[in-house]
């Protein structure tokens, strides 16, 4: 399965242009309202014709403005989840994944796999209104993958959600990424979901690509910032779950030694992701004494980014792993900080959100 996608519109101000090229697994299309992460989902459903270029879904051509190639959205085999879920309320949810049949090569039978993994067994003979927000997305997850889609479309499915539905939702979004095996494009606004979903990101700004490569890379690239948004921007790191203590607090073992955080429920010696805001790091240039913070780690700075602002982007390399730090330029310029500048990389147990932990 893949999604190879090269196009050009114009609609409005906006003047969109757009190319990459995905297999399965997530790809998010990250940017600030109005950058044309819609508009492109739009294009590779059918629901918006460019003004040029072309778009290929799992080795076919659907379409091709320079040869006159245009499939219709119920021939381009694609599920589309909006983030209101628009299922039909006079019908159960079993009718409504009923309805997807008609846009499938397959039988009438349930396929359970989809059920199962969507965890909707238990809902099938419900109706809508009587569903949570997240158990609306879960179905409407499901319908689109009942019509046999060759690639799948989020268009920010929890935006709409509180955060218990949210924390409610993500287990099943991630065994959709794990199993499926289609190629999902995943529209956010949020970096929590980004970093924990998707394996690649391509930023938008003004209808352009910004950016474009592996989640980790790009979340950790000092001169995204800005387009990431500075108050959310960090760093992802994988550690290794070493111990787990009464006091409610974790072990995890990094390229160069331990990192306490509150406690995860994650097995002994299982790899976890954790996600470190930049703000939330301070920098020094000799290791502290006498301190409460628990986690200092020895680094070296890779480079300095000046902001606009008061602030200043300092990129450290702590073994193998990227931090980013968000320091004032006033501190940066007092530390003498340069490329090569040997350093500890301090950050407060507390200031990681367990919701930025993930297997």
């Amino acid at each position: 399965m893949s999604l190879r996608i090269d196009i050009g519109h114009r609609i409005g101000e906006l003047n969109l242009s757009v190319a990459f090229s995905v297999e399965s697994g997530v790809t998010a299309l990250f940017g600030p309202s109005g950058s044309g992460k819609t508009t492109v989902l739009k294009a590779i459903s059918g629901l918006l014709h460019p003004d040029h270029g072309k778009i290929d879904i799992a080795g076919r051509s659907v379409f091709d403005r320079e040869k006159g190639i245009n499939f219709p959205t119920h021939k381009r085999q694609v599920g589309y989840v909006f983030q209101d879920a628009r299922l039909f309320p006079h019908l159960t949810v079993k009718g409504n994944l009923e309805y997807a049949y008609k846009f499938a090569d397959r039988g009438r039978k349930l396929d359970r796999k989809i059920v199962d993994l969507l965890g909707i067994g238990p809902l099938l003979e419900r109706r809508i209104d009587g569903l949570s927000g997240g158990e609306r997305q879960r179905v409407a997850i499901a319908r689109a993958l009942f019509s046999d889609p060759k690639i799948l479309l989020l268009d920010e499915p929890m935006a709409a959600l509180d955060e218990p539905r949210k924390r409610e939702i993500f287990p099943y979004l991630e065994r959709l990424r794990d199993e499926a095996g289609l190629p999902i494009i995943y529209v956010s606004h949020s970096l929590s979901e980004v970093a924990r979903l998707a394996s690649q990101i391509a930023t938008l700004k003004d209808g352009k690509m910004a950016s474009f490569g592996a989640t980790s890379d790009v979340m950790s690239n000092p001169t995204l910032v800005q387009d990431l948004g500075i108050r959310t921007a960090g760093s992802v790191l994988r550690a290794q779950v070493e111990n787990h203590f009464p006091d409610g607090i974790s072990e995890l073992r990094t390229s160069v030694g331990s990192l306490f955080i509150p406690s995860v429920t994650a097995p002994l010696e299982s790899v976890i992701n954790l996600r470190i805001l930049a703000r939330d790091v301070i920098i020094s240039l000799s290791k502290p004494e006498n301190i409460s913070a628990l986690n200092i780690l020895p680094a070296k700075v890779v480079s300095i980014k000046k902001g606009e602002g008061p602030g200043t982007i300092v990129e450290l390399a702590s073994g193998e792993d990227r931090i980013l730090a968000r320091i004032t330029s006033r501190s940066a310029e007092t530390l003498g900080l340069s490329v090569n500048t040997p350093c500890f990389a301090i950050i407060k147990s507390l200031s990681i959100n367990p919701g930025e932990v993930w297997t």
